[in-house]
């Protein structure tokens, strides 16, 4: 059960005591005084209620402080645990740090004559390269002019193979022709080849001569005229009228003073059948003896005395090429 306290009950004591002792007036100024003092009394009690209501609340908020606070506290203690260790690795780092210096001065300091040394051998490359490297763009120029030279040259080869083979093509329808027109006489002691560029009309004494004789038979002068009058037309022709003989020498008595005289003079003949039977240019023409020096076959003395006619093609042309 609540009492009241003895503030509450002295407002009520001095009310009977001015009662019965004073004046109403003094009466009234008391209690006057006394709504006064419960009126104060009221707003202290307001006050003092308040006071409480804010320090029950400053409680609250100091206890919720000391909470973090401790937090805090427990905060400080792990982050200061991991500042000293970090303080400590770094520490490591920075010796470390000053020891891979160390080291890399002393290996300037010690490697610097070595260094040198390197871009000593390095120039030396570099220009070793670079004089390898010009003598590379000089022959590659050397072999530009030399293929360009090969290529003028492979034609030319080219040309010059071209004249041969025309002049081999002409060659061949020029003995096709005079074989042709002596096809009468061949295996009668007449022979019509073509070999090393030239053709060959062969013909036995027998065919052309009496024994001993630079004298044409009738039978001959008609094997000379038909080769007369197939190659008279050809401008580009030289022909070589070669006469030979066998080995046996020339007896006593004869016109004839050895085999290099009876072999000219038989060519000779020969010479003046072509003139005197077609129209072919003497300019074109020579006679020469052989005379026994330039068999067929040593065993054979019949084979080597004849007649040869040699029809060479103009050459001058391929010879300017190959010149060239």
């Amino acid at each position: 059960m609540h009492r009241p306290s003895p503030w509450a009950l002295a407002p009520v004591l001095l009310s009977l005591l001015f009662v019965a002792c004073v004046p109403a007036r003094k009466y009234e100024e008391a209690d006057q005084r006394a709504r006064s003092l419960q009126a104060e009394t009221d707003a202290a009690k307001a006050q003092a209620l308040e006071a409480k209501t804010s320090m029950d609340e400053m409680s609250g908020s100091l206890a919720e402080c000391k909470k973090r606070n401790g937090e805090l506290e427990r905060d400080t203690t792990v982050l200061g645990t991991s500042l000293r260790q970090m303080t400590k690795q770094y520490d490591k780092i920075n010796g470390l740090n000053d020891e891979l210096l160390e080291k890399y001065n002393a290996l300037l300091t010690g490697a610097s004559g070595e260094n040198r040394k390197l871009l000593t051998d390095l120039e030396a490359t570099r220009l070793d390269l670079q004089n390898k490297e010009d003598s590379l763009n000089a022959l590659a120029i050397s072999i530009g002019e030399k293929q360009a030279a090969l290529v003028d040259r492979e034609a030319k080869l080219a040309e010059l193979q071209e004249q041969i083979a025309a002049k081999d093509a002409a060659m061949k329808s020029l003995k096709d022709r005079v074989s042709q027109a002596l096809s009468g006489f061949e295996g009668k002691g007449l022979t019509v080849e073509q070999r090393n560029g030239r053709i060959y009309v062969s013909m036995d004494n027998k065919l052309l001569f009496p024994s001993g004789s630079a004298t044409v038979d009738a039978k001959g002068r008609e094997a000379i005229g038909k080769l007369a009058k197939a190659i008279e037309n050809e401008k580009d022709l030289s022909i070589l009228v070669e006469g030979h003989t066998d080995t046996d020498k020339i007896a006593g008595g004869s016109a004839y003073k050895d085999n290099w005289d009876l072999s000219v003079m038989r060519a000779t003949s020969v010479v003046r059948i072509i003139q005197e039977t077609s129209k072919t240019d003497p300019v074109r023409i020579t006679a020469a003896g052989r005379g026994e020096y330039v068999p067929v076959d040593p065993s054979d003395k019949a084979k080597n005395r004849r007649i040869d006619v040699v029809l060479i093609p103009d050459l001058k042309e391929l010879y300017n090429l190959v010149k060239e």
